[in-house]
């Protein structure tokens, strides 16, 4: 008698808390993901930002004090907000993102500003990169600029390094993303809402819930506000500042290469 399992196929379901668990298959996971959700980018941002995105940004960049000419360098720039704000600042500005079509769509905006939106000096290029081996000699940045970039690279001390590398002394390091909170009650809460809304964003606009899932699933693997302001402190960086944002469920970074 033959047995009934010969010839059939076994379907491994890799869950998604295992892709994020090595560089390797966060690397793999993060690659596809944005290449998927790139032309809803921007509505997703205002969606779960209840449309202060742009405003939080803008106090990034307040906080950076940008002068005309500086050399700023904005990583994970997705569809180019922080690079072209930091460009009517005067800034010469490079916005670099792992994702293809982020880029074709930063370069498609960048056509259809007017001429003249950018500061005297600012100008503005974007490029194919990947945040663990930026594509620049060392001390090329007055500024570097990140917006939910430093919770979705691999490996986030390597991330971090790479930005001192490319950072001249004194230089500034500013990033917006989602925080972990500290407290239990807080965070199961947070991370249950983002669950719930992420799944039904998901499934409305790609059917597959999992699509936003990511959001809280790689908040789970953050070590937090505090927690990256000692890992900057730890790998060079001084003056390191958490402002909080939204009560604290998104905060600002702000630190100097020493």
């Amino acid at each position: 008698m033959l047995d009934g399992s010969i010839g059939q196929h076994t379907t491994v379901v890799v869950s998604l808390d295992d892709r994020l668990a090595t560089p390797q298959g966060k690397r793999a996971y993060v690659r596809t993901l944005f290449a998927t959700i790139a032309d809803r980018y921007d509505f997703i941002t205002v969606m779960l930002s209840y449309g202060q995105d742009r405003r939080w940004k803008r106090r990034l960049l307040e906080l950076a004090s940008i002068r005309a000419g500086q050399r700023v360098l904005d990583l994970a720039t997705g569809t180019g907000d922080i690079a072209f704000a930091a460009s009517t600042r005067g800034a010469r500005v490079v916005g670099l993102d792992i994702t293809h079509r982020m880029i074709e769509l930063a370069t498609a905006k960048a056509r259809e500003r007017p001429q003249g939106q950018e500061g005297q000096e600012g100008k503005t290029q974007f490029l194919v990169g990947d945040m663990l081996a930026l594509p620049f000699p060392s001390n090329s940045f007055d500024i570097v600029t990140t917006g939910y970039g430093l919770r979705n690279v691999p490996d986030l001390t390597q991330g971090i390094d790479e930005i001192g590398r490319v950072l001249t002394r004194g230089g500034q390091l500013l990033s917006l993303d989602f925080n972990r909170p500290s407290g239990a009650i807080l965070r199961t809460a947070y991370l249950a809402y983002l669950t719930v809304v992420g799944a039904s964003l998901g499934w409305v606009l790609h059917r597959d819930p999992d699509t936003y899932r990511y959001i809280p699933a790689s908040i789970r693997r953050y070590p937090g506000a505090e927690g990256v302001a000692r890992l900057l402190e730890a790998r060079g960086f001084s003056q390191v500042k958490v402002y909080p944002v939204l009560g604290g469920l998104m905060t600002i970074h702000h630190a100097i290469r020493t």
